[in-house]
């Protein structure tokens, strides 16, 4: 990240919303690895967190994570929202695998 900044002269400020923007358009395509969108999303939190872009609640995360899944998850993000289960990112992401 670092890098980047140097090499193109990039603001902090446009990395973090270039980074969040990524975050909340990303949608996992129906058929595809959950545990690949899932490496990716949380890669894509860890770079939001060495920015300084952290959300006062983890649960942000998870609720923006759950959102981007395909329509098949259905059943499985009503069951973690009906049942208030409460789980850290890497949980969430091996409950879904």
């Amino acid at each position: 990240m670092h890098r980047m900044k140097e090499f193109y002269l990039v603001s902090d400020r446009h990395i973090r919303y270039a980074m969040m923007k990524a975050f909340f358009d990303a949608r996992m395509i129906e058929g595809s690895s959950v545990r690949e969108h899932g490496v990716m999303m949380l890669s894509l939190v860890e770079k939001l967190k060495d920015l300084q872009a952290d959300f006062n609640k983890e649960e942000t995360y998870v609720d923006v994570i759950l959102q981007s899944l395909p329509p098949s998850f259905d059943q499985c993000i009503m069951n973690y929202n009906m049942n208030w289960l409460e789980k850290n990112l890497h949980e969430l992401i091996n409950m879904l695998v």
